[in-house]
């Protein structure tokens, strides 16, 4: 009896103390839930700051009228961080309490991200004409017309329980300009308000149509409505750099200078290169590419596809004679995967469509001549001094062969998960083979037309490298 006495008293003080411990917690509970709780009569409680959100959407119009520039952007609350909105019960905006903070919004994550320039002279800040909350559910930016009188509608219910993560913040922004005529221009700085921002932008000129621009993160100094010469030149720097980026172009282009790193060589096949990716690029923006979802990856298998064959051709051994129709047959298929990344930036070539493809592909050629310049020497060295050219253009063509067959093979089976079905035979497939068939008279009518001096050039360039076999 005694020894189940000793062991009882360590176990009440034991529960005693838990006990205890417990009634503290739940005080300190209580204390905390006392503190987050709404307080209607004075300030809500403000929040913490909350982390970058994932997907952002912005809605925009630019409108100007007279000696103003009308600014009207929405976007959601919850990526205006580290800005404490009062809070109360389960997360709900207090929408008498946040009036004061939307303008702070406002001002530090949407005004002071944004620039706009009137004939290339940057404005001067812009004035916070009205912000207020809306619902998810709002759907007065559909047009300028009902975003503007939004701001003019009664503000949302005080009682109202909107989960502030929900919640939309709507802007007003003025700018002073000289003229409504004026040519304008936007750097929006907008990536920053989520990982992946959309930003819908829209300009209202006056008595000119709507133009519509939609973009991820921040496409940096977006010309509205641009002349001929600022869109060329956008377009000759994107199609430069894209060159350079593409890294199965500049594969398909090495295959191409090994055996032949020869003036007449080179000239015949760059050349007919470009001229084929030019005709499907511009085909592509005039709508005669196919818009089934399949034709993107086929494309890239395809684009795949030509790595290996001319890395094969250059390890059995390269015929020059041949080689500039090779490239003019693989060059239609890489127009059309130029044209896929393009279909994007085409929103900002304003009125001038022809003049901005035309620029891209001169871009596109002066990146080609930059890589061709760079390759040529480069080879030329390493076949003098490293390893003898025969071998050395086995083993880079086998190098690069394997690259382009892993590439074919993952782009091929993505290219088969999707299911193909015939053609309903009607009108649109009538019109649409008609359309194809003028592509292919177009695309017939230019090899007829570069056979004969391409083939003369590539004639002296014969024997000319030492990869070359006779034909």
């Amino acid at each position: 009896m005694k020894q189940r006495g000793k062991t009882r008293g360590p176990t009440r003080r034991t529960a005693t103390l838990m006990g205890c411990v417990l009634a503290l917690y739940g005080l300190t509970s209580l204390a905390g839930a006392a503190r987050a709780a709404p307080d209607r009569a004075g300030e809500a409680v403000a929040a913490v700051p909350h982390e970058i959100p994932a997907d952002v959407t912005v809605q925009a119009f630019v409108t100007p009228e007279g000696s103003r520039l009308r600014f009207l952007v929405r976007a959601p609350l919850e990526a205006m961080r580290d800005i404490e909105f009062p809070q109360y019960g389960l997360g709900y905006l207090d929408l008498e309490a946040a009036d004061p903070f939307l303008r702070d919004a406002a001002q530090l994550w949407l005004a002071d991200y944004v620039t706009f320039y009137e004939e290339d002279r940057r404005l001067a800040a812009p004035r916070i004409v009205a912000t207020r909350v809306s619902l998810p559910s709002d759907r007065s930016f559909a047009s300028y017309e009902t975003a503007l009188a939004h701001f003019d509608d009664p503000p949302l219910d005080p009682g109202l329980q909107l989960p502030w993560r929900q919640a939309l913040l709507d802007v007003l922004l003025e700018y002073d300009i000289e003229s409504d005529e004026s040519r304008f221009s936007i750097d929006p700085g907008f990536a920053h308000l989520g990982l992946r921002t959309v930003t819908v932008l829209r300009l209202r000129p006056p008595d000119r149509p709507e133009r519509a621009f939609q973009y991820v993160g921040d496409p940096g100094l977006v010309r509205l409505d641009p002349r001929w010469h600022q869109a060329a030149l956008r377009f000759v720097s994107l199609g430069f750099t894209h060159i350079l980026d593409g890294i199965d172009h500049l594969l398909f282009l090495l295959c191409l200078v090994i055996p032949l790193r020869t003036l007449w060589g080179l000239v015949p096949v760059i050349t007919s290169f470009t001229i084929a990716h030019s005709i499907t690029l511009i085909a592509s923006a005039f709508g005669i590419a196919p818009r089934a979802l399949w034709f993107p990856p086929l494309i890239e298998t395809l684009i795949a596809l030509s790595i290996v064959y001319m890395a094969l051709e250059n390890i059995v051994g390269a015929k020059p004679r041949k080689r500039w129709l090779l490239a003019f047959g693989f060059g239609l298929v890489h127009g059309f995967g130029f044209s896929f990344a393009l279909s994007e930036s085409l929103q900002f070539a304003g009125g001038h469509l022809l003049a901005s493809l035309l620029a891209f592909n001169v871009g596109v050629e002066l990146g080609q001549l930059v890589v061709v310049a760079v390759a040529v020497p480069v080879v030329e060295v390493l076949f003098r001094k490293v390893v003898a050219e025969r071998m050395g253009t086995i083993i880079g063509s086998a190098l690069l062969a394997h690259t382009g067959w892993h590439w074919m093979t993952d782009r091929g089976s993505d290219l088969l998960a999707y299911r193909f079905a015939w053609p309903a035979f009607d009108g649109a497939l009538a019109a649409a083979l008609m359309r194809w068939g003028a592509l292919a008279l177009i695309v017939v009518g230019a090899a007829w037309a570069i056979s004969g001096p391409f083939g003369r050039l590539a004639a002296k360039a014969k024997g000319g490298g030492r990869a070359a076999l006779p034909e």
